[in-house]
């Protein structure tokens, strides 16, 4: 009787380690290779930085355009929502300068303002980006007896009997000067996230949407990574930026 006690009492125990384990798993973590930390932005009321966002370069064998095209959107609205910058977008240049060819034209309707020649702004900075890593589920399996991966097996996998996945990105962030071309920082981003499948945390990172391209990824790990590299990469160009370039 005593036996079979203390067998039960060593199970709980195992089960209550792996508990940790497995909680210590679930939190996205985030690599940045510079000193400032993975510090929350304050809030922010000074002058800005006049940026563009370059279309990112996606090396990732797992990634394809339109995976650099919706990270450069979740890029380009965290840096706006930041109040740190003031964003000038190119993609749509074609847009407005077909506006302004409008209104010079005398086509359009005069006296009620609209665009004009002579006002678009140029940037000081160009932020570029390159998708060096691409994984949405670097590595998996079956937690439990026979289930690989490590954490989670044994007593507490068995119990739980759920999958566990992995996934992780990379991006290489770089600081542009417009008028020299001369890069003024530059540092790797990595984000990481791993969880048990159906307990993904609702609500993480905050509530903006993923990027075009990135919809399939939804309330996954590849989510969570997506996330803490956007908002590492914003932290990042705010602590970097030269004070100078602050001026607007």
């Amino acid at each position: 009787m005593k036996k079979a006690f203390f067998v039960i009492v060593s199970l709980l125990v195992i089960s209550l380690a792996g508990c940790v384990s497995l909680g210590a798993l679930m939190q996205p973590s985030a690599q940045v290779e510079n000193t400032a930390g993975a510090q929350t932005l304050p809030p922010y009321s000074g002058p800005k930085a006049r940026i563009a966002v370059a279309d990112f370069d996606v090396k990732a064998a797992k990634a394809g355009g339109e995976i650099g095209t919706g990270l450069r959107e979740m890029l380009v609205t965290a840096l706006i929502n930041s109040n740190r910058f003031s964003v000038v977008e190119r993609q749509a240049l074609g847009a407005v300068m077909q506006e302004q060819e409008l209104g010079a034209s005398g086509a359009s309707q005069q006296g009620l303002g609209g665009a004009q020649r002579g006002k678009i702004k140029t940037a000081d900075l160009i932020i570029t980006a390159a998708v060096t890593e691409f994984e949405p589920q670097a590595s998996g399996g079956r937690a439990g007896i026979g289930g690989g991966g490590g954490v989670g097996s044994g007593v507490l996998g068995g119990l739980l009997g759920a999958s566990l996945n992995k996934a992780h990105m990379a991006l290489d962030i770089r600081i542009v000067d417009a008028s020299t071309s001369e890069i003024l920082a530059a540092t790797r981003v990595q984000g990481q996230a791993a969880d048990i499948s159906g307990i993904i945390g609702a609500g993480f990172l905050g509530g903006w949407a993923l990027g075009g391209g990135l919809s399939a990824y939804a309330n996954t790990p590849m989510e969570k990574a997506i996330r803490v590299c956007i908002i590492e990469a914003v932290r990042y160009i705010s602590q970097a930026m030269p004070a100078n370039f602050y001026k607007y």
